[in-house]
């Protein structure tokens, strides 16, 4: 049996855009947030700040071929989260700038 080293989290706004989304790109999705159950600490790139948002401490894992986005962070210290912020285009930044703002909200 495979341990799962991460719980995985969705904020509210988050968990509605992954609800929206049609079910072959959900297929998809639901792939990445496997990995990430197990990994989430390895997969995808480090986010930096961008004149349009600021996304230190969070990462992207991206489906060129969809044009979709997860961004998420690694929360927590003894009990490992990643917390899935937004799910979305990259088209105009709209991920980056749902995730920005969001995180805006948090602080």
């Amino acid at each position: 049996m495979i341990m799962k080293k991460f719980e995985i989290v969705f904020l509210e706004e988050a968990k509605e855009e992954y609800g929206k989304l049609d079910g072959s790109i959900k297929k998809f999705v639901d792939i990445a947030i496997t990995k990430m159950q197990l990994r989430a600490d390895e997969l995808g790139e480090e986010l930096t700040k961008k004149s349009h948002s600021n996304l230190v401490g969070c990462r992207k894992i991206k489906f060129r071929k969809i044009g979709i986005r997860i961004v998420y962070r690694i929360i927590g210290d003894k009990a490992e989260i990643a917390e899935i912020i937004a799910v979305g285009k990259r088209e105009e930044n709209e991920v980056y700038k749902n995730a920005a703002k969001r995180l805006s909200k948090l602080q």
